[in-house]
C-alpha cells in the first residue's frame, strides 16, 4: 500500500516551525546575552570609577591629617626644648636677685672710701653679670622695667607712687627684676608706677595700663 508524501503546507506544522523559529522572534539569544552583558560591564566600570574616586579621597584627607599631625609634633618638640628648662630657670633667677640685693645694699660712697668693700662688690657685680650671661645663652634675659610705661604682660604692679614729674603709669621702682623665656613671659616685673602726673598719649590699645595698686610692698 502506497503512502503518500508529507505536506509541508499542513498550516499546523507551519504555525509550530514559526512560533519554534528564533528568527521569527527578531532577536537572537546571543544578542540577547551580549547586550545584558555590555550593561553589565558598563556598572562594574562605573561602581569601580566611583569606588576609585572614594579611596582617593579618603588617601588624600588621610595624608593631610598625617601632615598636620607632623607639624604638630615638630612645633611641640620645639616648644619643648625651648621651654623645658623654665622651673629650673625660675629658681635660678631667684637666686640671682641676691647678687641685685647685695649690689644694691652697699652705697657708693662707702665703696669708694673701702678698698676690700670695692673688691668685694666688683666680684659680686662680675658674677652676676656672668650668671646674665650664661642664662642669655640659653635664651633667658632680663627685662630692663625702670622707666618704661606700666605693661600689664611684662610688670606687676605692686604699689603706686605720687609722683608728678613723669607721666603717669610709668615705672618709677623696680623690686624685682623680670625674665623672659625665649618669647615668653618667665617672671614679671615687680614695680612701683606713677601717679598724679600728666597722662602718656594715646596709643592703638596697646600702651600701658595703670592697673588697681596693692598697696603693700613686697618684703
Amino acid at each position: 500500500m502506497a503512502h503518500s508524501p508529507p505536506n509541508d503546507s499542513d498550516p499546523k506544522k507551519s504555525d509550530a516551525g514559526a512560533a519554534g523559529d528564533p528568527a521569527a522572534e527578531g532577536n537572537t539569544p546571543a544578542q540577547g546575552v551580549a547586550e545584558d552583558g555590555a550593561r553589565t560591564v558598563h556598572d562594574v566600570i562605573a561602581a569601580l570609577q566611583a569606588e576609585a574616586t572614594d579611596f582617593k579621597d579618603k588617601w588624600l584627607r588621610a595624608h593631610a591629617e598625617i601632615e598636620n599631625i607632623r607639624k604638630r609634633s615638630e612645633r611641640e618638640r620645639e616648644e619643648t626644648a625651648k621651654y623645658a628648662v623654665t622651673r629650673l630657670a625660675r629658681d635660678i633667677v631667684t637666686v640671682g636677685d641676691n647678687f641685685q640685693r647685695a649690689i644694691s645694699a652697699v652705697p657708693a660712697d662707702a665703696a669708694e672710701s673701702d678698698p676690700a668693700l670695692k673688691s668685694f662688690l666688683e666680684g659680686v657685680t662680675l658674677t652676676e653679670r656672668e650668671l646674665l650671661n650664661a642664662l642669655e645663652r640659653h635664651g633667658i634675659k632680663r627685662q630692663e622695667a625702670m622707666h618704661e610705661p606700666f605693661n600689664p604682660h611684662l610688670h606687676q604692679a605692686v604699689m603706686e607712687i605720687p609722683r608728678s614729674d613723669v607721666p603717669e603709669g610709668t615705672v618709677v621702682q623696680v623690686f624685682q627684676s623680670g625674665f623672659m623665656i625665649e618669647d615668653r613671659v618667665l617672671r614679671p616685673a615687680m614695680v612701683a608706677v606713677a601717679k598724679g602726673g600728666p597722662k602718656l598719649p594715646p596709643t592703638d590699645g596697646s600702651g600701658p595700663v595703670t592697673p588697681p595698686a596693692n598697696e603693700n610692698a613686697p618684703q
